[in-house]
């Protein structure tokens, strides 16, 4: 397509220019999908009667589905497929200033996990100093991956904050911690002690993450909370216990999931769904006519430039707090 690489390096230029002026940007990360529907047709199948050339179908786009589940308050769980026909907006934008980072495009069936690899290698090559500025990366459950969790801390010292889902098919709540018979976790990350006379069960408290032994720290409940418990005199972790990460690094990632800051970025993912709001309802993506995956490809990065563009000239002029409107003046 004439001239996408030269929109994409504007899009990567205005990235690099809002990153000089704005000093924390980049700190928090979040990465998600966008399912963008088309208007057109499929390819025609061959038992098919031949359309015309140049008709209403669309030969780049497939179908894509994504499932969503959750959990109600009474305990029964629900699940909503969704299904479309088009493309997928991949998207990692600033978790606080709401604004793109790096973006590509693809056909609606490719997976979010397989392009979350290829998110994460062009934005250290397009802009390794967000990387190395990089403190948090935040992701739905599409992005559950222990390979991708890996690439992040190991490669690039970003913290993974990616929920997870429970891959336990065995009926298991909980499973023993290596090396220790009265220490137990969840497949969310949740550590708990036994006491050792009564067996009950109590939350450990989280006691920090130790980079230089790649560590989780836990501390006994009794000693930290003040609680009671018959059996410490017993028990062999009334010091705390340390959690290697290889214990599972799905499970266990150097921010911990049981920890209340982990839940406070999370929350931050949000960011990515208003940016997707906004190419929909300000960018005309709701209801559109591209067809093919290049001119999807340069539409995007034309929507996504615009974003930045707009965003400069209000930090530019101090008028940061609109710096992602379209329609206020000057």
């Amino acid at each position: 397509m004439v001239y996408i690489d030269e929109v994409e390096s504007i899009f990567i230029r205005l990235v690099d220019e809002i990153r000089t002026l704005l000093p924390d940007f980049g700190r928090f990360l979040a990465m998600d999908s966008k399912a963008i529907n088309s208007l057109a047709r499929g390819q025609k199948r061959k038992k098919e009667k031949k359309q015309k050339p140049g008709g209403r179908r669309d030969t780049d786009a497939d179908f894509g589905q994504k499932t969503y589940r959750g959990q109600r308050e009474d305990g029964s769980t629900w699940e909503k497929i969704v299904s479309w026909f088009g493309y997928k907006l991949h998207l990692v934008v600033d978790a606080i200033y709401e604004l793109p980072v790096c973006f590509t495009v693809t056909k609606a069936s490719v997976s979010d996990v397989r392009e979350g690899h290829n998110l994460i290698d062009r934005l250290a090559e397009q802009q390794p100093e967000i990387m190395e500025r990089c403190e948090v990366l935040i992701a739905d459950k599409g992005y559950d991956d222990t390979k991708l969790i890996e690439k992040l801390w190991d490669e690039h010292q970003i913290k993974p904050v990616v929920d997870i889902r429970n891959l336990w098919r065995d009926g298991e709540d909980t499973r023993l911690l290596t090396g220790r018979n009265n220490i137990v976790y969840d497949y969310r990350g949740t550590v708990y002690c036994h006491c050792p006379k009564t067996n009950k069960r109590l939350e450990m408290a989280f006691g920090g993450f130790e980079k230089d032994r790649e560590t989780l720290k836990y501390r006994c409940p009794a000693q930290h909370y003040g609680l009671k418990c018959e059996g410490m005199d017993q028990c062999g972790v009334t010091g705390g216990v340390r959690i290697p990460l290889e214990e599972n690094r799905r499970i266990f990632t150097p921010l911990a999931r049981s920890s209340y800051k982990w839940g406070t970025c999370y929350s931050k993912r949000t960011a990515v769904e208003r940016v997707n709001s906004r190419l929909d309802e300000a960018y005309g993506f709701e209801k559109h006519f591209i067809r093919g995956q290049q001119k999807m490809r340069l539409r995007c990065a034309l929507a996504l430039m615009i974003m930045l563009a707009m965003a400069l000239g209000r930090i530019r002029e101090k008028q940061g707090n609109n710096m992602r409107s379209l329609v206020k003046a000057a």
